[in-house]
């Protein structure tokens, strides 16, 4: 696979472009849009930069955090702080994921999104309002393991970090995800499955393909 060196500047707008012109092929009127990465990865904030893009060139869009989406800390929580396969099968409201937020951009949806819906610190509902994202307006969404819910992405961005960079930049009180991001790679690869893939083992200089 041939990488291409970049800014992130400049790589957000190689993809706001490219995302102009994309046609979901199930007919919703709503471009979903995954930028997958651990959280050191920070694909938040390349997600960010493309809707700034977008904004610019006129397109309405809609980024929303899939750790916006936790589940109560009396489930994730379940089995102890620091279980792997709980946080790596556990901790996302994958459900309400499909029902607030991909549900209504099916084609015969309404557009009304959810934004988040749970505050981790205070472990409670955020109760924030629906957002309506209007036709044509895309989803950014960005987080962990989002390419293996079969969530109908019509494309994918995988933010990836080498192991060595990913321990280097998880927090040390966070190393015990890393088996969990081991795990993904194994289960979906997926740098080689997205349609974009950008390394960031270099914060200031990513490479990418796609």
């Amino acid at each position: 696979m041939r990488l291409e060196a970049i800014t992130w500047e400049r790589l957000a707008d190689r993809l706001a472009e490219r995302l102009l012109d994309l046609k979901p092929d199930d007919g919703s009127p709503w471009p979903r849009i995954a930028f997958d990465g651990a959280p050191a990865a920070r694909p938040g904030d390349l997600a960010h930069r493309v809707s700034e893009q977008l904004r610019l060139r006129g397109r309405s869009s809609l980024v929303v955090g899939a750790e916006d989406f936790l589940r109560p800390a009396s489930l994730r929580l379940e089995y102890g702080h620091r279980d792997v396969d709980a946080y790596y099968d556990g901790w996302f409201d994958i459900g309400a994921l499909w029902r607030e937020v991909f549900g209504p951009l099916e084609a015969d949806g309404n557009g009304r999104v959810l934004p988040d819906l749970w505050d981790p610190v205070a472990d409670r509902a955020t109760r924030s309002s629906y957002t309506r994202l209007p036709p044509g307006g895309l989803l950014l969404l960005h987080g962990p393991f989002l390419m293996r819910h079969w969530f109908p992405f019509d494309l994918t961005v995988h933010v990836r970090l080498s192991p060595g960079a990913l321990r280097r930049r998880t927090p040390e009180d966070e190393h015990w995800t890393l088996p969990a991001f081991e795990r993904y790679e194994d289960d979906m690869d997926p740098g080689a499955a997205a349609d974009v893939l950008v390394r960031a083992d270099d914060p200031r200089h990513p490479a990418w393909s796609g």
